[in-house]
C-alpha cells in the first residue's frame, strides 16, 4: 500500500499521525510503549519514528581540557519501528537522514526495512550539530535530502549506491519530506524554499509534513502557493500544543516559527506550566478543528514533552 492509499483508505474521516522518540540508549521501551497506549485509542493512521545518529558532545577531562567525542543517545529506529508495527499492527514510518551517518550505512538502513517489510519512509537532512552554524555531512554522507532521495530512488530501481545491482529487489519504498510554511531558516527566501520543496515533488515524494505552527493562516497561504508553483503532493500540517511557560521564548528560538499576538498574550497571563498547558490544549484543539473544517484529512501532532496535551486534544477531536 502507498502512503496515498494509506491516507485515503479511511473516506473523508478525520484522523490524525503522531511523531515518537527512539528510547534513550539503555531506558528500555516501557516509556514508549505508554505514550502510544494513550493515543492508539484514538485510531493513529500511523505513526512516525525519528532518527538520531550520532552527535558530537565535550566531556570534561581531569585536567580540565574539553574532549569532543561522537555518541548516539537514541540507538535503535529500525528495531523500534518493527516493535510497534508488531506490537500494535500500526503503520509505521522512520526517519532515515543524513546526519550524522554515511551512505553506506544508510543502504544498510534501507536493508533492515526491506527484510522487516516496512515501506514508508520520511526522509530529511536532519539537523546540523548545536557548535556549527552551517550543515556539515558526515564524511561519506549526504548534505542535502535530495541526494538522499536520489539513493533511495536508485535503490527502488535495483541498484545499491556503487551502482551494483541488487540480486533479489524487494518492495520499493514510498516516501515524503519535511516543509516549512515560515520557511526553513538556512532558506534566503521563502520562494528559493518552496522550489526546493518542489524539486523533492518532482524527484518522488509522495507528501510532505510542515514544521509545527501555530497560525493556520500561514499554512493556508503555503498551501496555496505552493499549488500555484506546481507543488500538488498533500501537504500534512504538524502540530505541537504549548505546554511551558517556556516556550515563550523558546520555540521561536529552537524552531524558527512565530506565537501569534492572542496566544502569546495568553501565555504571558499564565501564572504556572499546568496552566500553559491547559492554554496549549485549547489553542490546538480550536486549531486543528479549523483545519479540520478547511479540509485537511490528516493532522500530524509532534508529541514530545505533551504526550497528555495530545491525548486531551484528540479527545476533543474525535
Amino acid at each position: 500500500m502507498s502512503f496515498i492509499e494509506l491516507l485515503n483508505q479511511t473516506d473523508g474521516e478525520r484522523h490524525f499521525s503522531f511523531e515518537v522518540l527512539p528510547p534513550l540508549k539503555g531506558s528500555g521501551t516501557d516509556a514508549l510503549f505508554r505514550t502510544i497506549d494513550k493515543l492508539r485509542v484514538f485510531n493513529p493512521l500511523y505513526i512516525n519514528i525519528t532518527t538520531h545518529h550520532s552527535e558530537y558532545v565535550y566531556n570534561e577531562l581531569p585536567s580540565g581540557l574539553l574532549e569532543r567525542r561522537r555518541v548516539r543517545r537514541r540507538p535503535g529506529t529500525i528495531a523500534i519501528a518493527a516493535a510497534i508495527q508488531q506490537k500494535y499492527g500500526i503503520p509505521v514510518i522512520p526517519h532515515v537522514i543524513c546526519s550524522g551517518t554515511t551512505i553506506e550505512n544508510i543502504e544498510y538502513e534501507l536493508l533492515d526495512l526491506q527484510f522487516l517489510g516496512i515501506s514508508h519512509l520520511l526522509l530529511l537532512r536532519g539537523d546540523k550539530a548545536a557548535d556549527e552554524k552551517t550543515f556539515t555531512p558526515t564524511p561519506g554522507g549526504h548534505a542535502h535530502t535530495t541526494d538522499l532521495i536520489a539513493q533511495v530512488n536508485r535503490f527502488n530501481e535495483g541498484f545499491f549506491a556503487d551502482g551494483t545491482p541488487i540480486k533479489c529487489p524487494g518492495t520499493a519504498f514510498n516516501y515524503g519530506v519535511a516543509c516549512y510554511p515560515e520557511k526553513h531558516e538556512e532558506a534566503p527566501n521563502m520562494e528559493q524554499d518552496m522550489a526546493h520543496l518542489k524539486t523533492k515533488q518532482d524527484l518522488g515524494a509522495q507528501y510532505a509534513v510542515t514544521q509545527m505552527f501555530f497560525d493556520n493562516q500561514k499554512y493556508f497561504d503555503f498551501v496555496r502557493k505552493a499549488r500555484e508553483m506546481g507543488i500538488t503532493i498533500p501537504i500534512i500540517p504538524g502540530i505541537k500544543p504549548v505546554a511551558k511557560r517556556s516556550q515563550l521564548t523558546m520555540v521561536p528560538k529552537t524552531f524558527h516559527c512565530d506565537i501569534p499576538e492572542e496566544l502569546a498574550a495568553e501565555m504571558v497571563k499564565c501564572k504556572t506550566d499546568e496552566e500553559v498547558r491547559q492554554l496549549g490544549v485549547e489553542w490546538t484543539t480550536q486549531q486543528c478543528l479549523d483545519l479540520y473544517a478547511h479540509g485537511v484529512r490528516n493532522i500530524h501532532f509532534y508529541t514530545v514533552s505533551a504526550v497528555e496535551s495530545v491525548r486531551e486534544v484528540a479527545a476533543k477531536l474525535m
